[in-house]
């Protein structure tokens, strides 16, 4: 699981940031690339990775600011040009279902996969058998959401030193011993896999916030997160600032991921004034009150360990 980051500044596109787009590459996990946002030139940026657009499952907005969704209507009709056949599915507040299908039928395209929309409100969005994506309203100028991703708990590593100590053969029985099935071996012996199986392991969480003031929503999203994404547009002093154009500082998201217990947190979001000689000022910020902090850089990967 890692987090891919295509745009990363706040507002306008800069010579150094594109606006928000972030990709979690979950090649691992489910073969799969969801992506957080799209803002302009979202699909520019793809070009330098080797996110491969028909991987793209899905997609998630924050809020509709332009400059978290202008880059959609591209990626969506590319995804088609390039092959993609599976289905992609787009969660976002209401009235993204409108921008899309507007977008698409005054440019006359035409997508040849499945394109479901999905408009939200709070609460579980989607739980399959390996993750659940949660969404709870933040505090901004418009509906903004955050969200907080759930990797389910994964089996423990098979015990192959138990299973020759029993005599066990390596064979496919040990893939179904693997998924703790109760297997019938061909000397007769019943065995059950759980008992081959190590410790189970603890899923991660990742919290991945869109625009918004310094809110107890976000410390509820962001509760024992291995890793939190958090807005930084403003510097520390510049809270009344924030507040006013319902955003964050540094140190606010610093607070959040503290409050929360989070194990480690990515700055994003960065305005256009902090040029990249500053921007360990936006750092040393949040480090003051969370150590564990970096800043997010245009095609900048993080890992999204245990």
């Amino acid at each position: 699981m890692e987090l891919l980051f295509l745009g990363t500044g706040a507002g306008v596109p800069a010579k150094h940031r594109n606006v928000s787009s972030i990709a979690l590459q979950l090649l691992q996990e489910r073969g799969t690339t969801w992506m957080f946002d799209c803002g302009e030139a979202t699909q520019h940026q793809i070009l330098h990775t080797s996110i491969k657009p028909r991987k793209i499952e899905k997609i998630f907005i924050t809020h509709l600011h332009g400059d978290h969704i202008f880059g959609l209507p591209g990626l969506i009709g590319s995804r088609s040009f390039q092959g993609g056949e599976s289905k992609l599915t787009v969660y976002g507040p209401r009235g993204i279902k409108a921008f899309i299908e507007t977008s698409l039928t005054v440019s006359g395209t035409h997508v040849k996969y499945p394109l479901e929309i999905v408009e939200i409100t709070e609460g579980k969005i989607f739980e399959d058998n390996t993750f659940k994506v949660e969404a709870m309203k933040l505090e901004h100028g418009i509906p903004s959401f955050g969200y907080r991703i759930v990797e389910k708990d994964l089996p423990g590593t098979l015990l192959v030193e138990k299973l020759r100590e029993a005599n066990i053969a390596p064979g496919p029985v040990y893939q179904q011993l693997k998924e703790g099935k109760t297997v019938q071996l061909q000397d007769g012996r019943v065995v059950n896999g759980s008992d081959f199986l190590g410790p189970s392991q603890k899923g991660r969480i990742l919290a991945i916030l869109g625009d918004t003031r310094f809110c107890p929503q976000s410390i509820m999203l962001a509760k024992n997160a291995n890793v939190l994404v958090h807005e930084s547009t403003f510097a520390a002093g510049d809270d009344s600032l924030a507040y006013d154009y319902f955003h964050s500082t540094a140190a606010q998201a610093a607070q959040v991921a503290k409050d929360a217990n989070a194990k480690k947190l990515v700055l994003t979001h960065i305005s256009s004034r902090y040029q990249p000689e500053h921007t360990q000022t936006l750092m040393d910020d949040a480090r003051r009150i969370f150590e564990n902090t970096e800043i997010a850089e245009d095609f900048k990967t993080f890992v999204v360990g245990k």
